[in-house]
């Protein structure tokens, strides 16, 4: 996963984050999101996406 990747994930995880604190966001939405967040963090953090596997994506740049 690439840095950009990395970065774009954290800031939606942020913004969720936001939105459900200020109440924006509350119920089920705010609960699957909330999860959504907390793998793009743990994904951001690992530097891997288990779904770009089946599908051959890379975000990181080319040598």
């Amino acid at each position: 996963m690439g840095l950009i990747d990395r970065v774009i994930r954290i800031l939606i995880a942020v913004v969720v984050v936001v939105l459900f604190f200020v109440k924006a966001i509350s119920g089920i939405l705010a609960i699957i999101l909330l999860i959504v967040a907390g793998i793009f963090i743990l994904t951001s953090l690992i530097s891997f996406c288990p779904l770009y596997v089946p599908f051959g994506l890379s975000s990181r740049k080319k040598e």
